[in-house]
């Protein structure tokens, strides 16, 4: 007979470990802007002490996927938490909105304190990446629903842009110059396709392949998911940026035609940028036809730049600063859909 909280499989001592042990990484993310502390029953953040005259608020959320089924099977649980961030923080950027605060909720079958550091820790990290606070969170443990040594992972993030700033996406005209930015991997989407690739061919996740170049496939496959938010918020400063397009699950054929306008589709020249090793082995272990593999994963490219022709090179120059590797990948033309040269 069950007669206390623990009896029924949750750790009240673990969660208070928890929050003592993330309250040094929720810290480091601090920044203007925000206000109390961790424990509070809300984040709160003041808005005006920011100076904009119209601001727009856009939110977004995202978890990993089963990508987390990788990060179980290496018992690696540091990247998980960037790739959180990333996800929900890329997507707002898509909007031009500079991210201002995040919150996780990590749902765990057993409530180990060292590995639910471990995930916060990385949402910190990809925080501090993005120049956002981690304001609040909730770690609950749920016995039953996960097993002991699993868990799930939500991301929540909310930005601003100036409304005379926000991208739209109503200036993308024919003729506008497609830049990409690459990829870190395969980011966060598609793996349900990965692991089934690696269950077929009898992989293990310790395994190296020639397309991995002396990295295991779990370090591979768990590279975390780029964030892009300091280059871009950057070169908007500089250049009219048109369309922003994050490169997530769907790949190319998904989501760049959420920047276009009817009437408007994309020529993309494939040999334009690198793709990656890792999406050369899973098209080969595989079997996926390459059309498809455009239709599923970013192929080395986690963000697409529309900007008028006037202003490619300018955005190339900008990009190069930040220390990035901008491709010009393609052009916006009379049509419809992804079109492949």
């Amino acid at each position: 007979m069950a007669k206390s909280y623990q009896d029924s499989g949750v750790n009240l001592e673990a969660g208070y470990e928890v929050v003592s042990r993330i309250k040094k990484h929720v810290k480091s993310t601090d920044r203007p802007g925000v206000m109390g502390n961790i424990g509070s029953f809300g984040g709160m953040f003041d808005l005006g002490s920011l100076g904009y005259e119209h601001p727009i608020l856009v939110s977004g959320t995202d978890g990993v996927g089963t990508k987390l089924k990788i990060a179980f099977d290496a018992r690696r649980h540091d990247t998980i938490g960037i790739d959180a961030v990333a996800m929900c923080v890329n997507d707002v950027l898509a909007q031009g909105a500079q991210p201002l605060i995040f919150l996780d909720y990590v749902a765990v079958g057993k409530n180990h304190p060292e590995v639910v550091e471990a995930i916060v820790a990385g949402v910190a990290e990809g925080c501090r990446q993005a120049g956002c606070a981690l304001v609040g969170g909730e770690t609950a443990e749920m016995p039953g629903m996960y097993d002991e040594d699993e868990y799930d992972i939500a991301g929540f993030t909310v930005g601003a842009v100036e409304k005379s700033r926000l991208i739209d996406c109503s200036k993308v005209s024919v003729g506008d110059i497609l830049i990409g930015l690459p990829s870190s991997g395969v980011h966060s989407n598609g793996f349900s396709l990965v692991r089934k690739i690696i269950t077929d061919n009898s992989f293990a996740y310790t395994d190296t392949l020639p397309e991995t170049h002396g990295q295991t496939l779990s370090e591979v496959l768990l590279t975390p998911t780029r964030i892009y938010v300091r280059p871009v918020l950057n070169l908007l400063k500089e250049v009219d940026i048109h369309g922003l397009a994050h490169i997530t699950g769907g790949g190319f054929d998904e989501n760049i035609p959420r920047i276009l306008k009817d009437g408007q589709g994309v020529e993309i020249s494939e040999g334009s940028w690198e793709i990656l090793p890792v999406f050369k082995m899973l098209e080969k272990y595989g079997n996926v036809p390459h059309r498809e593999m455009f239709n599923i994963f970013n192929m080395g490219i986690g963000m697409v730049i529309a900007v008028a022709p006037e202003d490619a090179e300018r955005t190339l120059e900008v990009l190069r600063a930040e220390g990035e590797d901008p491709k010009v990948i393609g052009k916006v033309i009379k049509g419809k859909g992804v079109t492949l040269l």
